[in-house]
Protein backbone atom coordinates (compact mmCIF):
# COMPACT_ATOMS: atom_id res chain seq x y z
CA UNK A 1 0.00 0.00 0.00
CA UNK A 2 1.74 3.46 -1.16
CA UNK A 3 1.11 6.24 1.64
CA UNK A 4 0.48 9.58 0.41
CA UNK A 5 0.01 13.26 2.41
CA UNK A 6 -1.32 16.15 1.64
CA UNK A 7 0.39 19.02 3.46
CA UNK A 8 -2.91 21.32 2.22
CA UNK A 9 -6.56 20.89 0.86
CA UNK A 10 -6.30 18.99 -2.17
CA UNK A 11 -9.22 18.80 -4.46
CA UNK A 12 -11.37 15.46 -4.17
CA UNK A 13 -11.44 15.02 -8.09
CA UNK A 14 -8.05 14.46 -7.93
CA UNK A 15 -7.37 12.29 -4.64
CA UNK A 16 -10.05 10.27 -6.57
CA UNK A 17 -7.73 9.22 -9.24
CA UNK A 18 -5.72 7.28 -6.93
CA UNK A 19 -6.31 3.10 -6.60
CA UNK A 20 -6.83 0.90 -4.09
CA UNK A 21 -3.46 0.51 -3.18
CA UNK A 22 -2.96 3.99 -2.04
CA UNK A 23 -3.68 4.99 1.35
CA UNK A 24 -4.11 8.56 2.62
CA UNK A 25 -2.06 9.16 5.76
CA UNK A 26 -1.95 11.95 8.15
CA UNK A 27 1.54 11.13 9.17
CA UNK A 28 3.68 13.21 7.09
CA UNK A 29 6.56 10.57 7.73
CA UNK A 30 5.16 7.79 6.71
CA UNK A 31 4.42 9.43 3.46
CA UNK A 32 5.82 8.14 0.27
CA UNK A 33 4.26 11.05 -1.92
CA UNK A 34 3.27 14.10 -0.57
CA UNK A 35 0.92 16.74 -2.19
CA UNK A 36 1.41 20.42 -1.63
CA UNK A 37 0.12 23.75 -2.53
CA UNK A 38 1.49 26.59 -0.53
CA UNK A 39 2.84 24.85 2.50
CA UNK A 40 6.34 25.80 3.60
CA UNK A 41 8.65 23.08 3.19
CA UNK A 42 12.18 24.45 3.54
CA UNK A 43 12.23 23.80 7.46
CA UNK A 44 10.49 20.24 7.37
CA UNK A 45 12.58 17.21 8.01
CA UNK A 46 11.96 15.28 4.88
CA UNK A 47 10.75 11.29 5.65
CA UNK A 48 13.05 8.67 4.61
CA UNK A 49 9.96 6.54 2.51
CA UNK A 50 9.53 10.05 0.61
CA UNK A 51 10.01 9.34 -3.27
CA UNK A 52 7.97 12.13 -4.85
CA UNK A 53 6.60 15.81 -4.13
CA UNK A 54 3.63 16.99 -6.16
CA UNK A 55 3.07 20.71 -6.41
CA UNK A 56 -0.62 21.60 -6.93
CA UNK A 57 0.47 24.56 -8.93
CA UNK A 58 3.42 25.91 -11.11
CA UNK A 59 5.23 27.96 -8.70
CA UNK A 60 7.65 25.71 -6.36
CA UNK A 61 9.72 28.15 -4.42
CA UNK A 62 8.43 26.48 -1.14
CA UNK A 63 9.61 23.27 -2.06
CA UNK A 64 13.36 22.55 -0.88
CA UNK A 65 14.19 21.70 -4.55
CA UNK A 66 18.12 20.25 -4.37
CA UNK A 67 17.89 19.08 -1.00
CA UNK A 68 15.04 16.25 -1.93
CA UNK A 69 16.82 15.99 -5.31
CA UNK A 70 19.90 15.04 -3.06
CA UNK A 71 17.89 12.48 -1.03
CA UNK A 72 16.11 10.93 -4.21
CA UNK A 73 13.25 12.83 -4.00
CA UNK A 74 11.64 14.31 -7.58
CA UNK A 75 10.09 16.99 -7.14
CA UNK A 76 6.35 17.83 -9.66
CA UNK A 77 4.69 20.57 -10.33
CA UNK A 78 1.63 20.52 -13.06
CA UNK A 79 2.82 23.82 -15.42
CA UNK A 80 -0.88 25.07 -17.20
CA UNK A 81 -2.69 23.17 -15.41
CA UNK A 82 -4.11 26.91 -13.42
CA UNK A 83 -3.00 29.35 -17.03
CA UNK A 84 -6.77 29.58 -17.79
CA UNK A 85 -7.50 31.35 -14.25
CA UNK A 86 -4.55 33.84 -14.34
CA UNK A 87 -4.85 34.29 -17.73
CA UNK A 88 -8.13 35.81 -17.27
CA UNK A 89 -7.45 37.19 -14.26
CA UNK A 90 -4.51 39.33 -16.24
CA UNK A 91 -7.31 40.77 -18.34
CA UNK A 92 -9.19 42.21 -16.10
CA UNK A 93 -6.11 43.72 -14.22
CA UNK A 94 -5.41 45.14 -17.50
CA UNK A 95 -9.27 46.61 -17.94
CA UNK A 96 -9.14 47.56 -14.40
CA UNK A 97 -5.87 49.67 -14.83
CA UNK A 98 -6.90 51.44 -18.25
CA UNK A 99 -10.68 51.87 -17.13
CA UNK A 100 -10.98 53.07 -13.69
CA UNK A 101 -13.56 50.75 -12.63
CA UNK A 102 -13.33 50.39 -8.73
CA UNK A 103 -12.68 54.58 -8.70
CA UNK A 104 -16.02 54.85 -10.61
CA UNK A 105 -17.84 51.70 -7.84
CA UNK A 106 -16.17 53.30 -4.78
CA UNK A 107 -17.88 56.84 -5.98
CA UNK A 108 -21.57 55.08 -6.28
CA UNK A 109 -20.88 53.28 -3.02
CA UNK A 110 -19.61 57.08 -1.18
CA UNK A 111 -23.28 59.09 -2.75
CA UNK A 112 -25.64 55.73 -2.83
CA UNK A 113 -27.48 58.56 -0.24
CA UNK A 114 -27.97 61.16 -3.16
CA UNK A 115 -31.56 60.80 -4.91
CA UNK A 116 -29.73 62.60 -7.86
CA UNK A 117 -27.03 60.12 -8.17
CA UNK A 118 -28.09 59.25 -11.48
CA UNK A 119 -27.56 63.16 -13.02
CA UNK A 120 -24.15 63.56 -10.85
CA UNK A 121 -22.68 60.19 -12.26
CA UNK A 122 -22.64 61.65 -15.69
CA UNK A 123 -20.85 65.10 -14.04
CA UNK A 124 -18.17 62.95 -12.13
CA UNK A 125 -17.80 59.86 -14.57
CA UNK A 126 -15.02 61.18 -16.46
CA UNK A 127 -12.69 61.10 -13.61
CA UNK A 128 -12.99 57.55 -14.42
CA UNK A 129 -13.62 57.28 -17.97
CA UNK A 130 -10.11 55.72 -19.03
CA UNK A 131 -8.68 54.78 -21.83
CA UNK A 132 -9.22 51.23 -24.09
CA UNK A 133 -7.04 48.78 -24.49
CA UNK A 134 -7.67 47.91 -28.13
CA UNK A 135 -4.86 49.20 -30.22
CA UNK A 136 -2.80 49.49 -27.38
CA UNK A 137 0.78 47.59 -27.12
CA UNK A 138 1.43 44.93 -24.67
CA UNK A 139 4.44 43.56 -23.84
CA UNK A 140 4.46 39.70 -22.51
CA UNK A 141 7.95 38.69 -20.31
CA UNK A 142 7.85 34.66 -20.65
CA UNK A 143 5.84 32.75 -22.84
CA UNK A 144 5.18 29.71 -21.25
CA UNK A 145 1.81 28.04 -20.00
CA UNK A 146 0.23 31.33 -18.88
CA UNK A 147 2.21 33.96 -20.90
CA UNK A 148 1.03 32.77 -24.14
CA UNK A 149 -2.84 32.23 -23.37
CA UNK A 150 -2.17 36.12 -22.20
CA UNK A 151 -0.42 37.00 -25.74
CA UNK A 152 -3.25 35.45 -27.50
CA UNK A 153 -6.02 36.99 -26.08
CA UNK A 154 -4.77 40.24 -25.97
CA UNK A 155 -4.19 39.25 -29.83
CA UNK A 156 -7.96 38.49 -30.08
CA UNK A 157 -8.73 41.36 -28.45
CA UNK A 158 -7.38 44.14 -30.77
CA UNK A 159 -4.02 44.24 -28.83
CA UNK A 160 -0.11 45.23 -30.64
CA UNK A 161 1.59 41.65 -28.51
CA UNK A 162 5.33 41.88 -28.08
CA UNK A 163 6.53 38.70 -26.44
CA UNK A 164 9.78 37.91 -24.79
CA UNK A 165 11.23 34.55 -23.75
CA UNK A 166 14.77 33.40 -24.15
CA UNK A 167 13.67 29.83 -23.62
CA UNK A 168 10.82 29.54 -25.25
CA UNK A 169 9.80 25.99 -25.71
CA UNK A 170 8.89 24.02 -29.26
CA UNK A 171 5.39 23.74 -27.45
CA UNK A 172 4.83 26.99 -26.63
CA UNK A 173 6.04 28.15 -30.12
CA UNK A 174 3.57 25.77 -31.67
CA UNK A 175 0.79 27.68 -29.47
CA UNK A 176 1.26 31.39 -29.33
CA UNK A 177 -0.36 33.19 -32.10
CA UNK A 178 1.72 34.14 -35.04
CA UNK A 179 0.46 37.83 -34.84
CA UNK A 180 2.53 37.84 -31.80
CA UNK A 181 5.98 39.67 -32.57
CA UNK A 182 8.84 37.59 -30.60
CA UNK A 183 11.61 40.46 -29.31
CA UNK A 184 15.23 39.21 -28.38
CA UNK A 185 15.97 41.65 -26.01
CA UNK A 186 13.95 42.73 -22.71
CA UNK A 187 14.64 46.11 -23.13
CA UNK A 188 12.26 46.16 -26.35
CA UNK A 189 9.41 45.71 -24.73
CA UNK A 190 10.10 48.66 -21.38
CA UNK A 191 10.90 50.84 -23.79
CA UNK A 192 8.21 50.41 -26.54
CA UNK A 193 4.67 48.95 -24.55
CA UNK A 194 1.99 50.85 -23.12
CA UNK A 195 1.10 47.24 -21.02
CA UNK A 196 3.64 45.06 -19.56
CA UNK A 197 2.81 41.73 -17.89
CA UNK A 198 5.26 39.68 -16.01
CA UNK A 199 5.66 35.99 -16.12
CA UNK A 200 8.45 34.37 -15.06
CA UNK A 201 9.32 31.88 -12.68
CA UNK A 202 11.62 33.51 -9.14
CA UNK A 203 14.91 32.75 -9.49
CA UNK A 204 18.04 34.62 -8.31
CA UNK A 205 18.34 35.82 -11.98
CA UNK A 206 14.87 37.10 -12.16
CA UNK A 207 14.10 38.38 -8.65
CA UNK A 208 14.07 42.03 -8.83
CA UNK A 209 14.13 42.40 -13.19
CA UNK A 210 11.61 44.99 -13.21
CA UNK A 211 14.45 47.83 -11.51
CA UNK A 212 14.77 50.91 -11.17
CA UNK A 213 16.51 51.05 -14.32
CA UNK A 214 14.01 48.61 -15.71
CA UNK A 215 11.16 51.13 -15.00
CA UNK A 216 13.63 54.30 -16.03
CA UNK A 217 13.23 52.70 -19.69
CA UNK A 218 9.45 52.58 -19.56
CA UNK A 219 7.35 54.79 -21.61
CA UNK A 220 5.49 57.23 -19.52
CA UNK A 221 1.96 56.22 -18.03
CA UNK A 222 2.84 53.04 -18.80
CA UNK A 223 0.54 50.11 -16.48
CA UNK A 224 2.43 47.17 -15.26
CA UNK A 225 0.96 43.88 -14.59
CA UNK A 226 2.59 41.30 -12.11
CA UNK A 227 0.68 38.03 -11.54
CA UNK A 228 3.73 36.08 -10.95
CA UNK A 229 5.53 36.45 -7.86
CA UNK A 230 5.91 40.26 -6.20
CA UNK A 231 9.83 39.74 -5.82
CA UNK A 232 10.44 39.81 -9.75
CA UNK A 233 9.51 43.55 -8.91
CA UNK A 234 11.56 46.02 -7.01
CA UNK A 235 8.44 47.33 -5.74
CA UNK A 236 9.61 50.51 -3.65
CA UNK A 237 11.00 51.79 -7.01
CA UNK A 238 7.53 50.94 -8.60
CA UNK A 239 6.15 52.69 -5.63
CA UNK A 240 8.45 55.68 -5.94
CA UNK A 241 7.59 55.70 -10.00
CA UNK A 242 3.87 56.08 -9.31
CA UNK A 243 3.97 58.37 -7.51
CA UNK A 244 6.24 60.42 -9.64
CA UNK A 245 3.10 59.81 -12.11
CA UNK A 246 5.92 57.83 -14.38
CA UNK A 247 4.10 54.49 -14.12
CA UNK A 248 0.07 54.76 -14.58
CA UNK A 249 -0.96 51.48 -12.41
CA UNK A 250 1.17 48.82 -11.09
CA UNK A 251 -1.53 45.59 -11.01
CA UNK A 252 -0.16 43.01 -8.56
CA UNK A 253 -2.04 39.62 -7.29
CA UNK A 254 0.48 39.72 -4.02
CA UNK A 255 -0.82 41.62 -0.93
CA UNK A 256 2.45 43.15 0.77
CA UNK A 257 2.65 46.13 3.38
CA UNK A 258 4.83 47.74 0.02
CA UNK A 259 2.05 48.01 -1.88
CA UNK A 260 -1.00 47.55 -0.09
CA UNK A 261 -3.48 50.97 0.20
CA UNK A 262 -0.90 52.78 -2.38
CA UNK A 263 -2.59 55.17 -4.69
CA UNK A 264 -2.66 53.93 -8.37
CA UNK A 265 -1.73 50.31 -7.03
CA UNK A 266 -4.11 47.74 -7.31
CA UNK A 267 -3.82 45.05 -5.58
CA UNK A 268 -5.24 41.32 -5.56
CA UNK A 269 -5.34 39.11 -2.62
CA UNK A 270 -3.49 36.09 -4.62
CA UNK A 271 -6.56 35.17 -6.61
CA UNK A 272 -5.09 34.16 -10.12
CA UNK A 273 -5.10 30.16 -9.76
CA UNK A 274 -7.61 29.80 -7.37
CA UNK A 275 -10.63 29.19 -9.02
CA UNK A 276 -12.12 26.06 -8.49
CA UNK A 277 -11.47 24.97 -12.23
CA UNK A 278 -7.94 25.64 -11.69
CA UNK A 279 -7.17 24.39 -7.87
CA UNK A 280 -9.50 20.71 -9.70
CA UNK A 281 -7.11 21.15 -13.07
CA UNK A 282 -3.85 21.05 -10.72
CA UNK A 283 -5.04 18.36 -8.15
CA UNK A 284 -5.63 16.16 -11.20
CA UNK A 285 -2.57 16.60 -12.71
CA UNK A 286 -0.55 16.24 -9.56
CA UNK A 287 -2.15 13.00 -9.13
CA UNK A 288 -1.33 11.61 -12.69
CA UNK A 289 2.50 12.67 -12.46
CA UNK A 290 3.03 10.53 -8.94
CA UNK A 291 0.67 7.89 -10.10
CA UNK A 292 2.64 7.62 -13.54
CA UNK A 293 6.16 7.63 -11.59
CA UNK A 294 5.22 5.27 -8.88
CA UNK A 295 3.66 2.60 -11.51
CA UNK A 296 5.96 3.30 -14.16
CA UNK A 297 8.87 5.21 -12.97
CA UNK A 298 8.31 8.17 -15.93
CA UNK A 299 8.77 11.34 -14.80
CA UNK A 300 6.61 14.55 -16.41
CA UNK A 301 6.94 17.94 -15.13
CA UNK A 302 9.79 17.54 -12.72
CA UNK A 303 11.50 20.65 -11.65
CA UNK A 304 14.38 18.92 -9.83
CA UNK A 305 14.91 15.83 -12.18
CA UNK A 306 14.73 15.24 -15.59
CA UNK A 307 11.70 14.18 -17.39
CA UNK A 308 11.54 10.32 -19.11
CA UNK A 309 9.04 8.57 -19.74
CA UNK A 310 9.55 4.58 -21.38
CA UNK A 311 5.96 3.96 -21.32
CA UNK A 312 4.32 1.05 -19.33
CA UNK A 313 6.90 -1.84 -18.41
CA UNK A 314 5.90 -4.95 -20.71
CA UNK A 315 9.06 -7.14 -19.98
CA UNK A 316 10.14 -8.79 -16.93
CA UNK A 317 11.86 -6.37 -14.64
CA UNK A 318 12.20 -2.27 -14.65
CA UNK A 319 14.18 -0.60 -12.63
CA UNK A 320 15.02 3.48 -12.28
CA UNK A 321 18.31 4.52 -10.73
CA UNK A 322 18.72 8.31 -9.50
CA UNK A 323 22.10 9.37 -9.54
CA UNK A 324 24.38 12.29 -10.29
CA UNK A 325 25.40 13.45 -13.57
CA UNK A 326 28.81 12.06 -13.57
CA UNK A 327 30.70 10.11 -16.08
CA UNK A 328 30.73 5.99 -16.48
CA UNK A 329 27.25 5.84 -14.24
CA UNK A 330 25.74 4.11 -16.86
CA UNK A 331 28.87 1.13 -17.71
CA UNK A 332 28.91 0.66 -13.97
CA UNK A 333 25.34 -0.36 -13.77
CA UNK A 334 25.88 -2.54 -16.94
CA UNK A 335 28.65 -3.99 -15.43
CA UNK A 336 26.82 -4.71 -11.93
CA UNK A 337 23.73 -6.73 -13.85
CA UNK A 338 25.94 -8.43 -16.45
CA UNK A 339 27.49 -9.90 -12.98
CA UNK A 340 24.60 -11.12 -11.96
CA UNK A 341 23.49 -12.49 -15.50
CA UNK A 342 21.08 -9.72 -16.02
CA UNK A 343 20.04 -8.97 -19.62
CA UNK A 344 19.16 -5.01 -19.86
CA UNK A 345 16.59 -5.14 -22.40
CA UNK A 346 15.93 -1.63 -22.96
CA UNK A 347 16.94 1.73 -20.87
CA UNK A 348 16.97 5.32 -21.33
CA UNK A 349 19.32 7.86 -19.43
CA UNK A 350 18.43 11.52 -18.85
CA UNK A 351 20.25 14.58 -17.07
CA UNK A 352 19.37 18.01 -15.89
CA UNK A 353 22.14 19.66 -14.15
CA UNK A 354 23.80 17.81 -11.57
CA UNK A 355 21.38 15.22 -11.50
CA UNK A 356 20.35 12.52 -13.52
CA UNK A 357 17.76 9.51 -14.10
CA UNK A 358 17.96 6.16 -15.51
CA UNK A 359 15.21 3.75 -16.59
CA UNK A 360 16.26 0.07 -17.19
CA UNK A 361 14.38 -2.86 -18.51
CA UNK A 362 15.71 -6.06 -17.97
CA UNK A 363 14.61 -9.99 -18.72
CA UNK A 364 14.71 -11.03 -15.40
CA UNK A 365 14.40 -9.49 -11.91
CA UNK A 366 16.66 -7.85 -10.12
CA UNK A 367 17.89 -9.61 -6.76
CA UNK A 368 17.75 -7.65 -3.55
CA UNK A 369 21.46 -8.65 -3.65
CA UNK A 370 21.86 -6.94 -7.09
CA UNK A 371 19.70 -3.25 -5.74
CA UNK A 372 21.99 -3.46 -2.99
CA UNK A 373 24.94 -3.53 -5.57
CA UNK A 374 23.30 -0.63 -7.33
CA UNK A 375 22.59 1.73 -4.25
CA UNK A 376 26.10 1.22 -3.10
CA UNK A 377 28.04 2.46 -6.97
CA UNK A 378 29.56 6.09 -5.67
CA UNK A 379 26.88 9.06 -7.26
CA UNK A 380 23.75 6.49 -6.72
CA UNK A 381 20.89 8.81 -5.01
CA UNK A 382 18.12 5.75 -4.98
CA UNK A 383 17.46 2.82 -6.29
CA UNK A 384 13.97 1.99 -6.77
CA UNK A 385 12.29 -1.62 -8.36
CA UNK A 386 9.34 -0.72 -10.57
CA UNK A 387 8.58 -4.31 -11.15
Amino acid sequence: MVQFHCLNPIAACGLELFPDTYEKTDDFNAAEVALVRSAAMHDMELPKPLLAVARAGAGVNNIPLDKCAEQGIVVFNTPGANANGVKELVIAGMLLASRDITGGIDWVKENKEDAGIAKAAEKAKKAFAGTEIKGKKLGVIGLGAIGVQVANAAVALGMDVLGYDPYLSVNAAWNVSTKVKHVLAVEDIYKECDFITIHVPLLDSTKGMISKEAIAMMKENVIVLNFARDTLVDEAAMVEALKAGKVRKYVVDFPNPTTAGVENCIVIPHLGASTAESEDNCAVMAVQEVIDYIENGNITHSVNYPDCNMGVCTGAARIAILHKNIKNMIGQYSSVLGEAGVNIADMTNKSRNDYAYSLLDLDASATADVVEKLAAIDGVLKVRVIK
